[in-house]
């Protein structure tokens, strides 16, 4: 999540959330309950949901259309093997029962973080206070307890909504039937006459998130879906082009989401009208010993250019979550987004810097978005509201700050690079390889397809995330498998073998030993939607530059892992037998002024030598923001002359000198 350090909270091996109840069970759909037993009860009909859905609809009286839009914004029609989502969600309607799902799991594991990863003060710690686990209160609010709810109007027990997706479906539709008749609406009928109910179910403690959850379930509809689930099921929602919600309903609910809920000191958040926001500050308040939080006062875009998003998990609920941010002893990030129906809350303004990245250029440049989840806990999945409302918030950000929307702006925090060698080991690994980047990138109306034919020069990686699944480990305890699970990222290799070591990462592992298959070690992994020079191929394996080595991934044609491309790419100058890189884009000495401590751009330990290529990202002339005390005056921002080109280094990026390089079409 935030901040850095060796022993931080997404290196401490702790339990995962939940393991599926086996592999078998991940596969395995029940006939939905009306129907009659299969005569091959091990292998369910590809069309078994599908007939679960209109046996559901018929018996509660739901229009089938609004059982399936809410279902696929919910999970996408996916089971997940019984296993709950990052909100206590089970199942393909989302039915909630968090006492069951998430009292089993630390939050927040204690560690010392350098959020700001800024040399100019003393390095931020996280109170051990602030780390420990907020216990969940004796009530749970309403949408976190929908499970039983459902079981009790279905006639059916808890367990089996949790385990069998038909038990599910039909709990899901008898929690929508309860909702449109305390409503005083007739069951059955037109889907548009749902829109109310449908914005119940998605938002049990928020009338702006509840909207914004209905009107993404209408534009679902209009626009139809066909998709094939996690267990083999093939479902489909036909698209009704000319649906449109009753009026009136909408009248009811008010007014467009982001318009409605300033914070104290009267700001509307800034969130496209499409989502649900609220304003949940964070304080920027003194403290202690001349000490400061949880962010610094500054102007952007106007004095610092707004260059990329960080994507990061919370590795915590969203109570802990919002607890946290209001702690000015904490550390700090632009938005959270909550799992269960994607409601978004604002935290600063753009305009402020976040200490969220563990690098202060990035974090200088940033803004950072804290999805509800866990990194190491691959059953934990994110709902489509989240990842529906985090793309909108994106979009509508990259729009107003002028950010490109592809992988080397759009980062996750396991993309940002450390500051010096000496921080490279410690940086943060979120939101992790479970994190869906084609789909995030489809839902950003940019996805990630062949620019180019094969001698484009480049490769941008794209494996099937559902079919992708690489073994990981450390999970749950150092050294076991984690659960089988789709990935977004492929392994690297030294050689065109899946029995050649791994690359290795000398920053991550200074003693020259292997990379891992540890969840947490991204030193021989290439994530879905970057992009990298072709080094070579080799039959069913194709080589990349990476981390100033050949790395090589299996890549073969029936079933590829990358598609072609092509771009600008950076190449050390002739006559350099190898030239550094460096982990942020400061000025050159001569351009700090007195009173300002010159910050030493110190090279990582990777050299990128003569013939190497990799892709350009950014260019930039260097820049360093001044903040180290809460007193305004005494800020600055050093504005150089020397220039910098963001590469694609490895799975994370890093920065060349342009006087070091040179800058050409990748087929050319």
């Amino acid at each position: 999540m935030r901040g850095s350090a060796p022993e931080d909270e997404k290196r401490f091996h702790r339990p995962a959330l939940r393991r599926s109840v086996t592999a078998v069970a991940a596969a395995a759909l029940l006939l939905p309950l009306s129907g009659a037993p299969s005569a091959h009860a091990g292998q369910p009909r590809s069309d078994a949901l599908q007939r679960a859905f209109t046996d559901a609809a018929a018996r509660f009286h739901v229009p089938r259309g609004v059982l399936l839009g809410v279902s696929y914004l919910e999970s996408r029609w996916d089971a997940h093997g019984g296993a709950p989502s990052v909100a206590g969600g089970y199942g393909p309607m989302h039915l909630t029962d968090a006492r069951t799902a998430l009292t089993r799991t630390p939050e927040f594991s204690q560690g010392s973080e350098d959020a700001r990863g800024d040399g100019a003060r003393p390095r931020k710690k996280v109170p051990s206070a602030a780390a420990k686990r907020a216990a969940l209160p004796a009530r749970l609010p309403a949408r976190l307890r929908t499970l039983t709810t459902a079981a009790t109007l279905a006639g059916l027990p808890a367990e089996r909504l949790r385990r069998d997706p038909a038990a599910n479906v039909l709990g899901g539709a008898a929690l929508l039937a309860a909702e449109q008749r305390k409503l005083g609406h007739a069951t059955g009928g037109d889907p548009a006459r749902w829109y109310e109910a449908v914005a119940r179910y998605g938002g049990q403690d928020s009338t702006r998130g509840g909207r914004a959850f209905a009107d993404e379930v209408y534009d679902v509809m209009r626009r139809g879906q066909t998709r094939t689930t996690d267990a083999g099921q093939r479902v489909t929602l036909p698209a009704t082009p000319g649906l449109a919600p009753d009026a009136q309903q909408q009248k009811r609910l008010g007014t467009p989401a982001a318009k409605a809920a300033p914070g104290r000191a009267g700001h509307a958040p800034q969130c496209p009208d499409s989502v649900a926001c609220e304003s949940v500050p964070a304080p920027y308040e003194e403290f202690g010993d001349g000490d400061y939080g949880n962010h610094d006062k500054a102007d952007r875009p106007e004095d610092l250019r707004i260059s990329s998003i960080v994507i990061h998990d919370t590795e915590g609920s969203w109570e802990t979550t919002l607890k946290l941010i209001k702690d000015p002893t904490y550390v700090s990030w632009n938005y959270t987004i909550r799992s269960s129906d994607g409601l978004i809350a604002q935290h600063m303004r753009a305009k402020n810097v976040a200490w969220h990245a563990g690098n202060w250029y990035i974090n200088s440049h940033s803004l950072g978005i804290e999805h509800e989840g866990f990194l190491a806990a691959p059953d934990a999945w994110y709902t489509e509201a989240m990842y529906r409302a985090s793309a909108r918030l994106v979009k509508y950000l990259s729009g107003k700050y002028d950010v490109p929307l592809d992988r080397q702006h759009i980062l996750g925090h396991d993309n940002v690079p450390g500051t010096t060698t000496a921080t490279v080991a410690g940086m943060h690994t979120d939101p992790g390889p479970y994190w869906d980047w084609a789909h995030y990138f489809s839902l950003l109306g940019k996805p990630f397809k062949a620019t180019s034919g094969a001698h484009g020069g480049l490769v941008t990686i794209r494996p099937d995330y559902a079919g992708n699944k690489p073994v990981y480990t450390g999970c749950e305890k150092a050294g076991d498998p984690c659960a089988p699970h789709g990935s977004a990222a492929v392994r690297l290799h030294t050689a065109p073998d899946a029995d050649a070591p791994l690359v290795k990462d000398i920053g991550l592992h200074p003693n020259g030993s292997d990379s891992t298959t540890g969840v947490n070690d991204t030193g021989a992994r290439a994530s879905t939607g970057q992009r990298f020079a072709v080094a070579g191929r080799s039959g069913d394996w194709t080589a990349i530059w990476y981390l100033g080595q050949k790395a090589w991934f299996r890549n073969p044609h029936h079933a590829p892992t990358a598609v072609n491309a092509e771009g600008m790419i950076a190449t050390p100058k002739a006559g350099r037998e190898d030239i550094p890189v460096y982990g942020r884009a400061y000025p050159e000495k001569e351009a700090y002024p007195a009173g300002v401590p010159y910050q030493a751009v110190s090279p990582l330990p990777y050299k990128l030598a003569a013939g190497q290529k990799y892709v350009v990202g950014d260019r930039m002339k260097g820049d360093y923001f001044y903040a180290p005390t809460f007193d305004l005056s005494q800020h600055a921002i050093v504005h150089g002359e020397d220039v910098y080109y963001e590469i694609q280094l490895g799975h994370r990026v890093g920065y060349v000198r342009a006087a070091d390089v040179d800058v050409r079409r990748s087929d050319s």
